[in-house]
């Protein structure tokens, strides 16, 4: 019988879970190629603005296969409803029966960005953060920050927002948790304080610029997931010292490296890719004077990764 288990259930299960190690274990095995990824599927929409990716595959001699529909649609606030939904279908890997249904309303995809963010924080954002700067106020510009708890204690945010209310919003939830969170609209305020940058929007034309930046200072750009979408003015990538993605190949069609590698401003054997990182067990910064970018488009293995996760402990609880 197919298990079914929703946002709740789901909720309660990731907290005794060290979803870091089960992630960085996922990027590994994609840049050793052991996960077979087929290319993203995405429907991409005007009226509303939206995108449906489906992103799926599996790890060589695993049990498990995974199907994951995540959506986000950016107006949803307009029907007081959550920008991202979706779901994860886990199948068995030695009969294509499926096994699992998680409900997850998009939130194991949100966790599992947010720990990626957190990891590539590890190994390449500078030893002091003095500030942390955001770009967006969503569900994603609040959970990047959170996850960089076991990165850092510094707890200073500068947020940007095109719209006061929402910035507002930001600041009350954030500061209730216990950070101490600056407001703006001028992305001078946030370039020119803080040195560790989550870019966290749907953007498509660029928020950051070559201008902006400062040695020193990293930028995890997250919100670039399909081809047309940009945060980051694509010389932005030739001026850093490290550029990483979490798939080579798939930041050719998709994400800030897609941009600057169209427009020339940087090869693709001058990046880095997370999993090679990873095996290498090695911080790339060597000086707190480089500027580190990270781009990322979310791959399958993140997914495969949170999904067996998932299932393995809510089997646990349920026995």
């Amino acid at each position: 019988m197919v298990k079914i288990h929703k946002l709740d259930q789901i909720k309660k299960t990731l907290d005794d879970i060290n979803l870091d190690e089960i992630i960085e274990s996922g990027f590994a095995a994609y840049s050793v190629g052991d996960v077979i990824t087929p290319p993203v599927g995405e429907l991409v929409f005007e009226d509303p603005p939206g995108d449906t990716h489906i992103k799926y595959g599996y790890i060589k001699e695993d049990d498990y296969f995974v199907i994951k529909i995540a959506s986000g649609f950016y107006q949803n606030y307009k029907f007081n409803l959550p920008s991202g939904s979706g779901l994860m279908l886990v199948f068995s890997q030695k009969t294509g029966a499926l096994d699992t249904i998680l409900l997850d309303e998009g939130y194991l995809t949100n966790v599992r960005t947010a720990v990626a963010g957190q990891i590539v924080a590890k190994y390449l954002a500078p030893d002091k953060i003095d500030k942390i700067g955001v770009f967006g106020t969503g569900t994603m510009a609040r959970m990047q920050v959170q996850f960089l708890k076991s990165i850092t204690d510094c707890i200073q945010v500068v947020v940007w927002g095109r719209s006061e209310s929402s910035l507002d919003k930001y600041k009350k939830d954030m500061q209730e948790i216990g950070y101490e969170v600056e407001v703006t609209q001028d992305p001078n305020n946030i370039s020119c304080s803080c040195n560790l940058i989550l870019m966290t929007t749907p953007s498509t034309v660029p928020l950051l610029n070559c201008s902006n930046l400062r040695p020193g200072m990293h930028i995890t750009a997250m919100g670039s997931d399909t081809h047309d979408k940009q945060e980051l003015e694509s010389r932005i990538l030739n001026q850093a010292d490290i550029v990483v993605t979490d798939s080579l190949e798939q930041c050719k069609l998709r994400g800030e490296i897609h941009h600057g590698l169209n427009e020339g401003h940087i090869k693709l054997n001058e990046i880095f890719e997370l999993g090679q990182v990873i095996l290498g067990r090695k911080r790339l910064r060597t000086s707190e004077e480089q500027i580190t970018v990270a781009d990322l488009t979310g791959i399958a293995a993140q997914d495969i990764q949170i999904a067996k996760a998932a299932c393995k402990a809510l089997e646990a609880n349920s026995s």
